[in-house]
C-alpha cells in the first residue's frame, strides 16, 4: 500500500482509464458509469488505508463487483458468470498509446445526444465534475441538471446497444460531427480548473493540465482545424498567467497587480503561434476570439499598455457570434477601460434578466461602480458577490474590497466592527 499525496487528483486521473476499461469489456456505457463512481467513493478510504499497489486493477474489480452485483439481482446468470471471469485487469486491455479519456469524450458526444445533453455527460464521466458544478457552468438548478444527465446515459446506452458502435476513436468524418461539444466540454474544463465554482482554492490545477493535456490530443488529431487550434491556444495564454494569479498564502491577485515577470513565457510564445497561424487561415471561431483577447493581455509589458480597444472590438465580434451574455460581461470592463466607467455600466443593463444573481455580474459591477465613483452602491454589490460565490478564496477577496471600502469612506476614527 502506498500514501497518495493527492488522492482527490488521483482518482480524477484514475477515473477515465477505469471506465475505458470496464466499457471495453462490458459494452454497456451507462451501467460501467454508475460502477465506476461507487468504486471512486469506496476508494475514498486510500487517505487513510493507502492506495492499492495496483490502484487501476483495484478501481475495476470493485466496479465489476458492482456491475455483477447488479446483474445478479437481475438474475442474468451467464452475464455473472462472464463478468466473474474477466475482473482481473490485464495489459492487451488497454493498448499503449490508447487515450482512453479522448475516446470516452467522444463517445459521450454521441450525435444522437443534443449538446445541452452530450456535454454535461461529458463532463461527468471524463472530467469528473459533480453535478454541482456541472450545473453552475450551465446557470441550471443542480437537480435540474442531474435530470439532464440521468436522461443523456439513458439514451446513449440505447443508440449504443442499438448500433453496436465499438468502444474506440470514431471515424474522422464523426469527430468533425462531434467536436463541437467535445471544444466544450474541454472549454468548461478548463474554466472550472483555473476559476474553481466552489471549494478551498481558486483553481484545480488537475482539471486545468487535464484539459490542456486532452486538447493537445485533439490538436494532434485534427491539426487543421482553427477552432482546435484556438481552443489549446486559449488555455494556454490564459494558463501562462497562473504562476502570478495567487500569493504565497493563496490570497487572489487581480490582473492589474500581477507581476508579470512570473508569466511563463514559453507558454505564451506557443500560445500566440498557434493563434496567430488559425487566424491566418480566414475560418474565425469563438475560440479563436477568445484566444485572440488572451493575447492582446499576455503581450502587453504593462496592465498600463494593455490595449483595451482591440479587446473591445474582438468581444464585440465574439458577442455577436455568441450572444453569450458573460462575453457581454467582459465586454463590459474592457469598454470601461477603454472609455470611462459610465461606457461599461451602460452595458450591464438587462444583463441581470440573462445571468439571474450570478456573482461575477455583482462583483463587475461592484468594480465599475468603484472606478465611477459610486463607493456605496459598490460596497453593496462587493458583498453581494461574496456572498454568491461557492469558492473561498474569492469570497475572501470579495469581501476585503468591501471592507477596504467601506473603511475608506467611513467618518475618521471608525473602525470595523469585531
Amino acid at each position: 500500500m502506498n500514501t497518495p499525496r493527492d488522492p482527490e487528483g488521483r482518482l480524477r486521473e484514475l477515473a477515465p482509464q477505469v471506465l475505458g476499461v470496464v466499457v471495453r469489456r462490458y459494452g454497456n456505457f451507462a451501467d460501467a458509469e454508475d460502477a465506476v463512481q461507487e468504486a471512486l467513493i469506496a476508494a475514498a478510504s486510500w487517505p487513510v488505508d493507502g492506495e492499492p499497489d495496483n490502484p487501476l486493477g483495484w478501481l475495476v474489480r470493485v466496479a465489476s463487483r458492482r456491475l455483477s452485483d447488479q446483474h445478479r439481482s437481475e438474475s442474468a446468470r451467464r452475464r455473472r458468470e462472464d463478468l466473474a471471469a474477466s475482473w482481473s485487469v490485464t495489459p492487451a486491455e488497454s493498448p499503449t498509446g490508447q487515450d482512453d479519456s479522448l475516446i470516452l469524450m467522444f463517445m459521450c458526444c454521441h450525435p444522437s445526444l443534443t449538446p445541452a445533453t452530450a456535454i454535461p455527460l461529458t463532463l461527468r464521466a471524463v472530467g469528473g465534475l459533480t453535478t454541482r458544478e456541472i450545473a453552475a457552468a450551465f446557470l441550471v438548478p443542480e437537480a435540474t441538471m442531474a435530470q439532464r444527465i440521468s436522461r443523456a446515459k439513458a439514451s446513449l446506452k440505447a443508440n449504443l446497444e442499438a448500433s453496436g458502435e465499438l468502444f474506440a476513436l470514431p471515424s474522422a468524418d464523426e469527430r468533425a460531427e462531434r467536436l463541437r461539444s467535445v471544444l466544450h466540454v474541454l472549454y468548461l474544463l478548463f474554466n472550472e480548473g483555473y476559476a474553481s465554482s466552489r471549494g478551498p482554492e481558486l483553481a484545480r490545477t488537475d482539471l486545468s493540465g487535464e484539459a490542456i493535456r486532452l486538447t493537445r490530443g485533439v490538436h494532434a488529431a485534427l491539426p487543421d482545424d482553427p477552432e482546435v487550434a484556438g481552443l489549446l491556444a486559449l488555455m494556454l495564454l490564459t494558463d501562462a498567467r497562473r504562476p502570478a494569479r495567487t500569493r504565497a498564502d493563496g490570497e487572489l491577485v487581480p490582473l492589474a497587480e500581477q507581476d508579470r515577470s512570473r508569466w511563463d513565457r514559453a507558454l505564451i510564445a506557443e500560445g500566440v503561434a498557434l493563434i496567430t497561424d488559425a487566424l491566418r487561415r480566414g475560418q474565425v471561431g469563438e475560440y479563436q476570439l477568445q484566444a485572440a483577447v488572451a493575447a492582446v493581455h499576455d503581450q502587453a509589458p504593462r496592465y498600463a499598455d494593455t490595449g483595451w480597444p482591440e479587446i473591445v472590438a474582438l468581444y464585440s465580434r465574439l458577442e455577436r457570434m455568441t450572444g453569450n451574455p458573460m462575453v457581454t460581461l467582459n465586454r463590459a470592463v474592457a469598454a470601461a477601460m477603454a472609455d470611462e466607467p459610465a461606457a461599461g455600466l451602460a452595458l450591464l443593463h438587462g444583463l441581470d434578466a440573462r445571468l439571474g444573481d450570478h456573482h461575477r455580474l455583482h462583483s463587475v459591477r461592484a468594480h465599475l461602480l468603484e472606478l465611477d465613483g459610486d463607493t456605496a452602491t459598490a460596497i453593496v454589490e462587493y458583498r453581494a458577490a461574496a456572498a454568491r460565490t461557492d469558492n473561498a478564496r474569492e469570497q475572501h477577496y470579495l469581501t476585503k474590497q468591501a471592507a477596504r471600502l467601506a473603511i475608506g469612506s467611513a467618518p475618521e476614527g471608525w473602525r470595523p466592527p469585531d
